[in-house]
């Protein structure tokens, strides 16, 4: 008999937002950057840009995804990102952390922080501070 907690991360992973390939990421910007956008407009931007029958390809696989919706301007396509990106951001990120750090948000802010990636600004860190503080009050009085 299959444990109850298995079919329940299962479940969680058939909510995650579907993973994205490099190409699919970078479409994604493009649209995201430019807030609408046909398939020649995010052929012309992309770097070392595919065929553009590939965009278009991608673009249809990027809206079977829930990624992004189209709608008809005259003849042709022009597509939108289907959630804000603030929105998906989080979205992904509570996959990755629940993907790689088994949910915890302490173990995925100590290896981003701890990866020397950038540098953190003293505003940076007066945010963070601020967000700790707030999930201290948060925790003590239960919301």
């Amino acid at each position: 008999m299959a444990d109850p907690d298995s079919r329940s991360v299962r479940r969680k992973d058939r909510d995650a937002p579907p993973p994205l390939s490099r190409r699919e990421r970078q479409i994604m910007d493009v649209v995201y950057r430019l807030g609408r956008a046909g398939a020649a407009d995010v052929h012309a931007a992309l770097p070392d840009a595919p065929t553009y029958t590939t965009v278009r390809g991608l673009l249809r696989i990027l809206v079977d995804k829930g990624h992004l919706v189209h709608v008809e301007d005259g003849r042709r396509y022009v597509y939108v990102p289907a959630t804000a990106r603030p929105d998906a951001g989080a979205s992904h990120l509570k996959h990755v952390v629940r993907t790689f750090f088994a949910g915890s948000t302490a173990d995925a802010m100590a290896s981003l922080l701890g990866s020397g990636s950038g540098q953190l600004t003293d505003d940076d860190i007066a945010r963070l501070e601020d967000l700790l503080t707030h999930a201290r009050r948060s925790r003590r009085t239960g919301r």
